[in-house]
């Protein structure tokens, strides 16, 4: 049985992986009870699992670039580079190699320790694969991590990213299989699960979250995680998004989530998956230096630095290293080149 097949039909008792007697076999009853601990209790509960497995003084700096901009086919309700929405946004061609390596080695000199690169696809061509190949040896060269995100791959595809050495693959399953028919119709579920599937047996890490703040309840918060932490292994990095309402979609204009909801979910997904990176991602620009504060104390330990994310706003550096300066927070250091 393939490992999308092992993430579809496991069990909700699936037995537990070899992995230090992390746990695979969560219901949503008990991530919800999580959610609902008192607010202090839950912090402390994260911030405990949080320091058993890393520096809770450091986090990861990563940046992302878009280099395939805009003309999506798939429907997602809350992206502002569906061709099914009219943002304003143009759809670009796939950037050249020299120039997303231009743009790798600013991150790196930003303090960037992974360079993640998203192409607005709902799946990649093979023939656009030579360049994506060339992106990924390129970046690695410099010394950092590689993470993509492409749509749906194909297993061959999956296994060519993974012989260029690319790192992480991201692809979120963005909310909970119940709700997720609401946020997107374009492709189900089974498709994202069989894109991690073909990732994991790669060989690949996988980089997989979701987003808030949708109009879900939060049970299906509780089940997106569940998802997650019930994975036969756990998501190397989970980005927790805040969604980022863009005029012309169709959850613009929807209510805002309660930024301390926004906070217990980051505390929860580092319960459950406490060896796990956890990303504090979209929508922190909104966010003020106090509610981030609170996210890393849940145990967020990885950011997006760097003045966009695709096609939406983010943090200044300059606003970013006062923080980090003000918490004493340092970044994680870039790994060696190979």
């Amino acid at each position: 049985m393939s490992i999308a097949d092992q993430i579809a039909v496991a069990p909700v008792r699936a037995r537990p992986a070899d992995d230090g007697g992390l746990r695979h076999d969560w219901t949503t009853d008990e991530i919800a009870a999580l959610f609902a601990l008192p607010f202090s209790d839950l912090l402390f509960r994260a911030q405990t699992a949080h320091r058993r497995h890393f520096d809770a003084n450091r986090v990861q700096m990563s940046r992302l670039l878009s280099i395939k901009t805009g003309g999506c086919p798939e429907d997602c309700k809350y992206c502002p580079q569906s061709a099914h929405f009219d943002t304003g946004l143009d759809a670009g061609k796939l950037m050249a190699v020299d120039a997303v390596l231009a743009e790798a080695r600013s991150a790196k000199q930003g303090g960037a320790s992974r360079f993640c690169m998203g192409a607005a696809w709902r799946n990649p061509k093979d023939r656009d694969l030579d360049a994506i190949v060339a992106m990924v040896r390129g970046v690695k060269s410099l010394g950092m991590e590689t993470c993509m995100t492409l749509g749906m791959l194909t297993r061959g595809q999956a296994d060519r990213l993974a012989g260029a050495g690319l790192d992480y693959y991201n692809h979120n399953i963005d909310t909970s299989e119940e709700f997720y028919g609401e946020i997107i119709t374009t492709r189900t579920y089974r498709d994202r699960l069989d894109t991690l599937g073909h990732v994991r047996d790669a060989g690949m890490n996988v980089c997989c979250g979701g987003i808030v703040g949708m109009g879900e309840g939060r049970r299906d918060r509780a089940g997106m995680l569940k998802t997650l932490a019930n994975m036969p292994k756990h998501p190397e990095s989970v980005p927790i998004n805040m969604l980022v309402q863009v005029e012309g979609t169709p959850l613009a204009g929807s209510a805002a989530l309660d930024v301390l909801e926004f906070v217990r979910t980051i505390a929860v997904a580092r319960i459950v998956m406490p060896k796990s990176f956890v990303r504090l991602s979209a929508g922190r620009e909104a966010m003020s230096d106090e509610a981030q504060a609170l996210c890393f104390l849940a145990g967020a330990n990885s950011v997006f630095c760097g003045e966009k994310l695709l096609t939406t706003g983010n943090p200044e550096a300059d606003r970013d290293n006062a923080l980090f300066e003000r918490l004493g927070v340092e970044p994680y250091e870039a790994p060696s080149p190979e």
